[in-house]
């Protein structure tokens, strides 16, 4: 096999933003190979800081520690792995492609050309928006590209969403207002952290109403020259929620001081470019995020087994049924409060 560039490219950004067509339309180049959305390698990469943390945990004595095998030189040999895996199988999935047993194969059209080297990867899961620091620990080079589509648009996909996979996204608009806030804050804070030579901002409306000049702009911030190829996806309508034109979001038990935080933040970034320069304090902040997501998840199973034992020692307790309830609220409380915050 040769050897693949280990300098993968996120499509990022709120679901129903168009991560899945910028992704297709990258696809196209001959040398940026699509994978499907993957999902799993924010939370591999929180999972192998746990495991670093027990692997150093005795200093000396336990066998990274003695080695002098830094939590980054670990996580960055992960996800070289990672790197090599994908394009190992690369074959494979271009025969599930072809053999349209795997979703939009349609669209992914010369994308699945195998005589193509493509040394490069784009993964457009949204839910990475989320997890952005930690992929960078597994992938140091990779580049980050968030697509900002208008708040109103989003909602309004995200609640027909059902017409095209048959589940609902979203249990209802204020669900679909918070789910595009906690994203898109999510990547405007990247932006902040790692500035614009590792993270680039894409607005919808440029994809579609000047694609060409969007698609230039974008291949040359991910160091790739421009083919028109890229913008064969958009000649045709692609995992749209077809959305009704007289649908109307406009439910009345929606919170409204959540779509004014919405509303509010998408006109600023609608009236703000983006950052010129990294922010240290940004980048800190990130760092701060994913240490305290690594420590959550260190200590669940901990936390969990002590609850255990708590409702243990109470079922042989006079106070069984007033008590339990009550405790059973309290963590579930607790652990769902933390898990906002981590979010």
């Amino acid at each position: 096999m040769q050897d693949q560039t280990n300098k993968p490219i996120f499509v990022v950004g709120s679901p129903r933003s168009g991560t899945s067509i910028l992704t297709w339309c990258l696809g196209q180049h001959p040398n940026l190979f699509p994978v499907p959305e993957s999902n799993w390698m924010g939370d591999f990469a929180v999972n192998a800081a746990v495991g670093y943390q027990i692997g150093a945990a005795r200093g000396d004595r336990s066998i990274l520690s003695a080695m002098d095998i830094r939590e980054d030189e670990l996580l960055a040999a992960l996800g070289q792995s990672i790197n090599d895996l994908i394009f190992r199988h690369r074959t494979d999935l271009e025969t599930k492609r072809k053999e349209k047993r795997s979703a939009y194969p349609e669209a992914l059209g010369v994308a699945s050309a195998t005589s193509e080297p493509k040394r490069r990867w784009v993964d457009g899961t949204p839910e990475y928006s989320l997890y952005i620091c930690g992929l960078r620990k597994l992938f140091p080079d990779a580049l980050f590209v968030h697509i900002f589509r208008d708040v109103r648009a989003v909602v309004r996909s995200m609640l027909n969403f059902h017409r095209i996979a048959g589940t609902h996204l979203v249990l209802n608009e204020e669900e679909a207002y918070k789910y595009w806030l906690r994203t898109v804050r999510a990547c405007i804070k990247a932006e902040q952290a790692y500035g614009p030579s590792v993270f680039y901002r894409i607005r919808y409306a440029d994809l579609i109403d000047a694609p060409e000049s969007a698609m230039r702009s974008l291949l040359d911030f991910l160091g790739e020259p421009y083919t028109a190829r890229c913008l064969e996806p958009l000649a045709q309508r692609i995992n749209s929620s077809n959305v009704p034109p007289d649908f109307k979001a406009d439910d009345a038990a929606t919170n409204p001081a959540v779509v004014k935080k919405a509303t509010r933040l998408c006109a600023e970034i609608e009236e703000n470019r983006q950052a010129t320069t990294a922010s240290r304090a940004a980048a800190d902040e990130m760092e701060a995020a994913f240490a305290e997501r690594v420590r959550y998840v260190a200590t669940l199973d901990n936390a969990y087994q002590n609850a255990r034992e708590i409702i243990e020692k109470l079922n042989h307790s006079a106070l069984l049924l007033p008590v339990i309830p009550q405790v059973t609220l309290t963590i579930a409380s607790s652990c769902a409060a933390l898990l906002c915050q981590l979010s």
